[in-house]
């Protein structure tokens, strides 16, 4: 009898694995699967604990769904991916396995370990099977006319969806039982590595939980994601983004469900416009493996590398900490330090704050964001990143910077979402609650909130001043 291994990593789900179903294609060889927990890569990858805590709740909910159709889950901590190769060849061995199937990961570590893997496997005789699973389209596939990758979205996203209207990509089913099926559940121990709490009513561990927030919201809440996405008091995001992280749902899936219920949906519809959210995920996917760098911290435009940020630790602090003194940044960073999750447009206001407020380092912020986030993931963070900061792939300039007041202003008037964060404001009136110590100056009152830690309009001159001078240093 044939072994057939499946090596599992941030694809945690039955349906629409790819590795797993080519791995289950021949109902006589015995299937089984390994995870491979590396705590001291995951440091270095600054994978926030709520991360890895849903995806410890996860795997285990995996483990259970595997062993019911006779496939054993193999858990095991290694330290690094070098000590993970030197494992998975080991394992191999003793499990006589014949052939392995896995899903790529884009990052530049994750290449470098697997192209280690599958060299050190063909030598002993494994045939190494990779699959593009994680995408809609493969890395490389959807390119300008002059062959190589776009570096703007939008002409990007126009090709994509051409590629998409000629030909859907499938979904595979979930493997069947297996001879033998079921197995005994295995208990996952606890990772070697800090986790926190995760707000389950939120962000529900496993598969199921993520193919019912998904037939959930591709029915009307898709319809309304154009006009509900900007508000952070309204819940009109769809909340998938820790499932897509994680590999607990797959782009296929998304796209074919909204497409059962929007057949228009890539015609410009109202449903387009989260759809194009998962094409904004594919471009930051297909930018890592086309410029490396953007694994090793370096900016795509490369005159940004002058920018000279300055290093204020008071100011970073109480951006961190939420207390800039504007309440839309504030209300925002304690979202992200409550729940490790952070609105969209929030993302976008306080990064922008950060980088063209503060002129400090994106860099900075970038891994903060993935030290907090339960959904991080580093494509879509950089990609973020970089666009807030204006040293990444946008066809707009870089004096783009967004005024944190009006922001405020205009996604949250009332500041129902910054009263939420911000209860020592509680009392001040809708009309005020943006510039509230202006207000408590006006009334006679005393807040328990800090004054701006710095003013906006000669912040902002002071970093174009600061880009300026990168540029024509370059």
């Amino acid at each position: 009898m044939t072994t057939h291994l499946v090596w599992l990593r941030n694809d945690l789900r039955l349906n629409d694995n790819l590795a797993l179903h080519a791995a289950c294609r021949d109902s006589e060889a015995k299937v089984i699967a390994l995870y491979l927990a590396t705590p001291k890569q995951w440091q270095q990858h600054d994978m926030a604990p709520r991360q890895a805590a849903f995806i410890h709740a996860s795997l285990q909910l995996l483990a259970a769904s595997l062993a019911e159709r006779g496939i054993a889950l193999h858990y095991q901590s290694c330290e690094t991916f070098g000590d993970a190769v030197d494992y998975l060849v080991s394992f191999c061995q003793q499990q006589q396995v014949d052939q392995l199937f896995y899903n790529y990961q884009y990052e530049v570590n994750e290449r470098q370990r697997d192209a280690d893997a599958e060299k050190r496997l063909d030598q002993a005789g494994v045939i190494c099977q990779g699959f593009d699973d994680s995408l809609l389209l493969p890395p490389g596939s959807v390119q300008s006319g002059d062959r190589s990758m776009y570096k703007v979205f939008t002409p990007f996203s126009k090709a994509f969806v051409r590629r998409l209207q000629q030909t859907l990509p499938e979904c595979v089913p979930a493997p069947k039982a297996r001879p033998g099926a079921p197995l005994e559940n295995p208990a996952i121990p606890p990772f070697d590595y800090p986790t926190d709490s995760v707000d389950q009513t939120l962000f529900p561990p496993g598969e199921a939980a993520a193919l019912k927030r998904l037939r959930q919201f591709a029915t009307q809440p898709v319809l309304d994601y154009p006009a509900e996405r900007d508000l952070p008091a309204r819940d009109g995001t769809s909340r998938l983004s820790v499932y897509l992280a994680t590999g607990l749902l797959s782009p296929r899936q998304c796209l074919h469900r909204v497409l059962h219920e929007h057949p228009d949906a890539l015609d410009n519809s109202r449903a387009f416009s989260w759809l194009n959210e998962l094409i904004w995920r594919e471009f930051y996917r297909h930018l890592l493996v086309a410029y490396p760098t953007l694994c090793k911290h370096q900016p795509f435009v490369s005159w940004t590398r002058h920018v000279e940020w300055q290093t204020d630790a008071a100011h970073f602090d109480a951006w961190k900490a939420g207390k800039t003194g504007y309440p839309i940044v504030d209300a925002a960073m304690r979202q992200l330090n409550a729940l490790g999750w952070m609105h969209n447009r929030l993302r976008m206001i306080t990064a922008s704050f950060l980088v063209k407020d503060l002129l400090i380092d994106w860099r900075d912020g970038e891994r903060y964001f993935m030290q907090q986030l339960i959904d991080g993931d580093l494509a879509a963070n950089n990609g973020g990143w970089q666009w807030a900061a204006s040293t990444g792939t946008d066809a707009a300039p870089y004096f783009r910077i967004f005024n944190p007041t009006t922001q405020g202003e205009r996604f949250d008037p009332q500041g129902a979402f910054i009263r939420h964060y911000l209860p020592e404001l509680a009392d001040v009136p809708d009309s005020d609650i943006h510039q509230p110590l202006l207000w408590a100056a006006k009334n006679h009152k005393k807040l328990d909130y800090p004054p701006p830690i710095v003013e906006h309009k000669s912040a902002r001159k002071k970093t174009l001043d600061a880009f300026e001078r990168a540029k024509s240093a370059a």
